[in-house]
């Protein structure tokens, strides 16, 4: 009897320093978590901070290259809005250019006919006062003279200028080739012979005068040389 609350006790004291090891050992399980537990607290904030600041400067730099992108877009569109601007301009100019050649071509080419007109009909009026009863080769070839001299350098420039130039013309001098002029009483074969004349109709070369005489070339009633 003895002998089993020995064996008693001392079982109780085995379980009794059991249960001690155990919570000894859960005590020193806890703090040795906590102590990892310590030990991992700053490198997880790190590890955060620097996923923080990681994903800052990426959200900073995705804004950036956006505000780049629109700043390029911007400026795209601006370019393209001033070179717009530029063609609009430059073809405007352009097209005012082109209307103000045409505008002078046709008032040059107006002025021109209404000259040449004017300058065939007293071309016309100077053959019917010089060789009006002549020849229509005779006729062209008074044309032909007046336009030599036009083309010669040695006389005016003109039709006009050459036939009244002094002391060329008698009916010049005279007055009579204004007045048939005013009068209108040139022929229709004098017209036409100096339409041929001022086409290139030339029956006497580069003869620069024609009258009376007995050298030249001879047509009708007048020398041409």
């Amino acid at each position: 009897m003895k002998f089993e609350k020995v064996k008693i006790i001392s079982c109780g004291a085995a379980v009794a320093f059991s249960l001690v090891l155990a919570g000894f050992s859960g005590a020193a399980a806890e703090t040795q978590e906590k102590r990892v537990l310590q030990q991992e607290s700053p490198l997880e904030a790190l590890s955060f901070e620097v996923w923080a600041t990681e994903t800052s400067e990426h959200l900073q730099e995705e804004k950036r290259a956006e505000e780049a992108r629109l700043e390029a877009e911007r400026a795209a569109k601006e370019k393209a809005r001033l070179e717009a601007e530029k063609a609009a301009a430059e073809k405007a100019r352009l097209e005012a250019e082109e209307a103000a050649r045409k505008a002078a071509e046709e008032a040059a080419a107006a002025k021109a006919a209404a000259v040449a007109e004017s300058e065939k009909e007293l071309l016309a009026a100077l053959i019917y006062c010089e060789a009006g009863g002549e020849p229509y080769e005779g006729q062209i070839a008074v044309g032909a003279v007046v336009l030599n001299r036009v083309a010669s350098g040695t006389f005016p420039n003109s039709i006009t200028d050459v036939i009244y130039d002094s002391g060329q013309f008698g009916p010049a001098i005279t007055g009579k080739l204004d007045r048939v002029l005013a009068s209108g009483k040139t022929t229709e074969s004098c017209r036409q012979a100096a339409a041929d004349a001022l086409a290139g109709v030339n029956p006497v070369g580069d003869a620069l005068y024609f009258g009376y005489g007995n050298y030249g070339i001879q047509i009708g009633g007048h020398w041409f040389h």
